[in-house]
């Protein structure tokens, strides 16, 4: 295989089947589940083609950059990098099963809910191996519009309350940082005579501190209502509640963690005087949303608002352990990210099952369901175990590398002293999660049954299992074995944590518009000498100390 084009291969396989979906006929529901699930598990075989690369550089690797709006400096840009790649293959992997799970529910516009599932896999790759500042943007915005479908057409009664809902808290924060971008690239031209909107390069601009506040703050906002972060986190009860079984899936497990990785990409390394400055307020409320969260889903009576509402105190953990700024925090964050994914990915598609079955989700409806189906409640019962993060499973090691970056994180770009704080207060979750998982495990599945409804049902399918399976081994695997995931990304953690310190001293150093270190200008941009010529032309900083990797 030509690995030259491998991430086009990547974009083009969803696309291809959207392509094909879109002309078939409507009355071929089977056919339809087939070819979709069909090139969704050929894109996940693909996929697996980015493991033969060899991370331990810490750089991008299928990289692929052809000029696309020359004048503007916009280009097809793409790249992964082991920051990016587990997320690519979490995609790849929870897509095709969130459409195998609603194989069954979704009986009506089959033709369409395929089609979104194919164009939402395609926007989601996108925007997490975009290089290029607005070909992620294009990619962030397009993932709206098939999810605002799938909740507002095949979700529960309030639906379109929902969607809606869904669709304006994210557009709002993505109009923001359209803005900031564009105010970005603005400066680059300043300081380099010719426009860019290609991440590498744009990392190398040293912005003045009370800009960098103001774009930094843009930035986050938009990142901080996808995670969601508390007190932007009011649209994801309602989306989760409303959204079919697969919706709430690929939301919860892969569209939210678009948030963090729009953090760790973009928000941090371009501005790392704001971030240094504003990371702690951002983990305070990571806190906050770490403890409302966990009490939220103690009160619930509805099994999805649950699970729901963890994700929020889950989420909070993931922004934490990021701007701690160490390797341990950072490091801990992204596995932790993939965790979730599957942890939670696994106790939407369950909470799903049983409303197959019984069309409720209230505790008050089950009791004792362990009796009638063994298997389902020994796969909740290792889920709920992973979500709790106990010792031997994925939710562990996560949780424990982000606790032990943020007790010790540095006062310089970190929390300083006020890390052990939180420290504390953040431990405190995973006790409050273990008290409302385990409410939840006793409400379903013991006790006597007291509904005659639940004294027939059915156990879990071959179909079920199927899905559910992959998850299971994964939580095991990162449990016992995390290494396999943490070594492939370990170094391109380390350089992002290098690299941010050194930009942050470049900055502190001198806060004026200037490049920094060696940024690979175009074949027709002007010399460096150049641009700098003249009474009010920037200072071009080419021989800083140090460089953005």
């Amino acid at each position: 295989m030509n690995s030259d084009h491998l991430l086009s291969l990547l974009l083009g396989v969803p696309a291809l089947g959207a392509f094909v979906v879109f002309f078939m006929p409507r009355q071929w529901a089977r056919a339809l589940r087939l070819t979709s699930v069909g090139f969704m598990l050929a894109e996940l075989g693909l996929s697996f083609s980015l493991l033969s690369a060899d991370y331990t550089d810490g750089g991008y690797h299928f990289v692929e950059k052809v000029s696309w709006i020359e004048t503007w400096g916009i280009s097809y840009h793409l790249g992964v990098d082991g920051i990016s790649l587990w997320l690519v293959l979490l995609t790849t992997l929870l897509t095709p099963i969130a459409l195998f799970v609603s194989w069954t529910s979704i009986t009506t516009k089959v033709k369409e809910y395929a089609l979104s599932f194919l164009l939402l896999e395609l926007a989601m790759l996108g925007a997490f191996i975009s290089l290029d500042v607005f070909l992620f943007y294009v990619f962030w915005e397009l993932m709206l519009v098939p999810m605002y479908f799938i909740i507002g057409v095949w979700g529960g009664p309030e639906r379109v309350y929902a969607a809606v809902k869904f669709f304006i808290y994210t557009m709002v924060g993505s109009l923001l940082m359209l803005v900031a971008i564009l105010y970005l690239v603005g400066a680059y031209h300043e300081a380099s005579g010719h426009y860019s909107f290609d991440l590498l390069e744009l990392r190398h601009l040293i912005i003045p501190r009370a800009t960098q506040i103001w774009l930094f703050l843009a930035f986050i906002l938009a990142f901080a209502i996808k995670v969601p972060m508390f007190p932007f986190h009011t649209w994801l009860p309602d989306a989760h509640t409303q959204a079919p079984t697969g919706g709430s899936v690929i939301l919860a497990a892969v569209m939210l963690k678009l948030g963090t990785y729009g953090f760790l990409r973009f928000a941090m390394p371009l501005f790392p005087l704001a971030s240094q400055l504003i990371g702690p307020t951002i983990a305070l409320f990571a806190i906050i949303g770490i403890i409302y969260g966990a009490w939220a889903a103690w009160v619930q009576k509805d099994a999805k608002k649950l699970v729901a509402y963890s994700s929020v105190s889950h989420m909070g953990f993931i922004a934490l352990g990021l701007f701690s700024m160490t390797n341990h925090g950072v490091n801990g964050s992204l596995l932790q990210m993939l965790n979730h994914g599957v942890s939670t990915g696994a106790l939407f598609i369950l909470v799903g099952v049983i409303y197959e079955r019984r069309h409720t989700r209230l505790f008050s409806e089950f009791g004792g369901l362990a009796k009638v189906m063994p298997w389902y409640a020994l796969f909740f019962v290792v889920v709920s175990l992973s979500s709790i993060g106990l010792p031997g499973t994925n939710g562990f090691v996560g949780e424990f590398m982000i606790l032990v970056g943020t007790f010790t994180s540095n006062a310089e770009v970190g929390f300083g002293p006020w890390g052990r704080v939180f420290t504390l207060f953040a431990a405190t979750g995973v006790i409050f999660a273990a008290v409302y998982m385990l409410h939840a495990v006793l409400e379903i599945f013991w006790g006597p049954i007291t509904h005659k409804a639940n004294e027939t049902l059915k156990d879990l399918t071959f179909r079920e299992v199927a899905a559910l399976l992959p998850l299971m081994a994964l939580i095991f695997w990162i449990g016992l074995y995390p290494a396999t995931f943490l070594d492939r990304s370990e170094d391109a953690v380390n350089g992002f944590v290098q690299d941010f310190n050194a930009k942050y001293e470049a900055s502190k150093s001198d806060d004026s518009l200037r490049l920094w270190g060696e940024p690979e200008a175009p074949a027709d941009a002007p010399p460096a000498d150049a641009v700098a010529q003249g009474d009010d032309a920037p200072s071009v900083a080419a021989a800083a100390a140090g460089g953005a990797r």
